[in-house]
């Protein structure tokens, strides 16, 4: 019986030891994983930069802001960002074109020939600022005439005004190039203008004042047709 108790006190020294050192063991604790979050814009990368775009903007004054920009770059004489900003506008008028139904689609096609046959005489050096200016307006007259006569052959013209203004607008700056005759067009244009901002006001308003609108767009029309 003296040797049964004494295993079990030794057994339960033991255990006494074991749970001691146990107790005085540091507790290891996993270090902390931290997940990095990226700031938006704290990084700068060229490569992931956009170009600003003209998204909703008309085609057709997207490719008006790039011929602009080809006369200007051939007046500061560089040539080679004129027949880049051409050559965009030129795609740009002709894909416009091809997809739409306006009475003036052949003209807006023929003028964009024509601006084909220029680039290369701009590398070649043989075309100035003014004679790029002047193919460049009778394209705008035709492109800027084609969407408005592609509104008008939609039906009603109410709620329409911003594209409307967008069409007349480019018209009447497009029209200087055709010299003595630019005043007469531009009255019409102005005109024209009056009367479409009245479509924004709704109601009775706008629809006393759609009639007059189609006849004054149909007059710049006209005018536009006989100048190309």
């Amino acid at each position: 019986m003296k040797l049964v108790a004494a295993g079990f006190t030794l057994a339960a020294g033991l255990l006494g030891s074991t749970t001691l050192v146990r107790a005085q063991r540091p507790q290891m604790t996993m270090p902390r994983t931290t997940t990095a979050t990226s700031v938006m814009g704290a990084v700068h990368d060229s490569t992931q930069v956009k170009p600003v775009s003209n998204a909703g903007a008309p085609a057709d004054s997207v490719a008006d802001g790039h011929l602009d920009q080809a006369v200007d770059a051939l007046n500061k004489g560089d040539k080679a960002a004129s027949a880049q900003a051409l050559q965009t506008g030129i795609a740009s008028l002709e894909a416009s074109a091809q997809k739409s139904q306006g009475t003036f689609k052949d003209k807006v096609l023929a003028q964009v020939g024509k601006l084909k046959a220029l680039l290369p005489l701009i590398a070649g050096g043989s075309l100035n600022g003014g004679a790029l200016q002047k193919a460049v307006g009778l394209a705008k007259l035709a492109s800027n005439a084609n969407q408005l006569s592609n509104l008008l052959a939609t039906g009603s013209l109410i709620g329409k005004a911003s594209q409307l203004t967008s069409g007349l607008s480019g018209l009447g700056s497009a029209m200087s190039v055709l010299g003595g005759g630019a005043s007469t067009g531009q009255s019409l244009v102005g005109s024209a203008l009056g009367s479409v901002a009245k479509l924004n006001q709704g109601g009775l308003t706008a629809k006393a004042a759609e009639p007059a609108v189609k006849s004054q767009i149909g007059s710049v029309l006209n005018f536009v047709k006989g100048a190309l």
